[in-house]
């Protein structure tokens, strides 16, 4: 099951190539979600290599920022930023449930997706940037992609319902054990806690609260979305998840980015 839930994770998150899991039913998606940050990994590492490339030649750092920010965006197949804009569209067509999850399966943004979807972008990168000139760029590129998934299990924790009867959200939504979604939220922020008051910076010393800190405003800021989505939509669907992936992203990265 293990395997299985990692290769859906894997290939459902990442562009990373992985044969097809064996089984593929609610106990395996909710394992997908759990495992969800360690498919992350792969994204991470490339959002921290090219920070560190970019101060290594002297890039300005909103432009590394930018780069590293793509290049997640790329390996995610845009998933979570196409989740983001219908989500936005979504909530801002209708007060009716039915007309917003119309709006939503379209697929076609509208202009409260673009603006939303540029608005959290600019936050991303400008966060970063800041991340980055304070010396800790690479720790807070990687923190935040893999933060950012890890809050996948928080939306599917049982308890929060699917919005339709079908589709991703279908699937997944009450799927993880509440006592698993928090074991990821104790891993990361524990994980946090130690990367960051160990990572080496020239005049600040970080202290290993901020990780604490990053993680739980991530993971704040993803729970009020996903409760607006509840209330609005009857529950959480795939532009759901992945909206509550970017604004956690942008969360975390505003919390280290000084």
């Amino acid at each position: 099951m293990i395997v299985d839930a990692l290769k859906l994770a894997v290939g459902t998150l990442t562009t990373v190539r992985v044969p097809a899991p064996g089984v593929i039913d609610r106990r395996v998606a909710g394992g997908a979600m759990v495992l969800a940050p360690l498919a992350a990994v792969p994204l991470a590492v490339v959002a921290a290599v090219i920070v560190y490339l970019g101060e290594l030649i002297g890039l300005p750092s909103f432009a590394s920022a930018a780069l590293a920010l793509g290049a997640v965006a790329l390996g995610s197949r845009g998933l979570h930023l196409d989740g983001l804009a219908d989500t936005a569209d979504g909530l801002g067509a209708s007060y009716d449930r039915a007309r917003a999850l119309e709006v939503m399966r379209r697929g076609d943004s509208g202009p409260t997706g673009i603006a939303t979807l540029v608005l959290v972008l600019l936050v991303q990168a400008g966060a970063l940037s800041g991340a980055i000139a304070a010396g800790h760029g690479i720790a807070a590129a990687a923190l935040a992609v893999i933060a950012g998934r890890g809050v996948l299990s928080l939306c599917c924790a049982r308890g929060v319902p699917s919005a339709r009867p079908e589709g991703l959200g279908a699937t997944v939504a009450g799927s993880v054990p509440v006592w698993a979604a928090a074991v990821v939220f104790a891993v990361l922020a524990g994980s946090a806690a130690l990367m960051l008051s160990w990572w080496p910076v020239s005049w600040w010393p970080l202290s290993w609260w901020r990780g604490l800190i990053a993680v739980g405003i991530g993971y704040l800021a993803a729970s009020v979305l996903l409760a607006r989505c509840v209330q609005r939509l009857g529950g959480v669907t795939g532009d759901v998840l992945g909206g509550c992936v970017e604004v956690s992203v942008a969360a975390v990265l505003l919390a280290l980015s000084f």
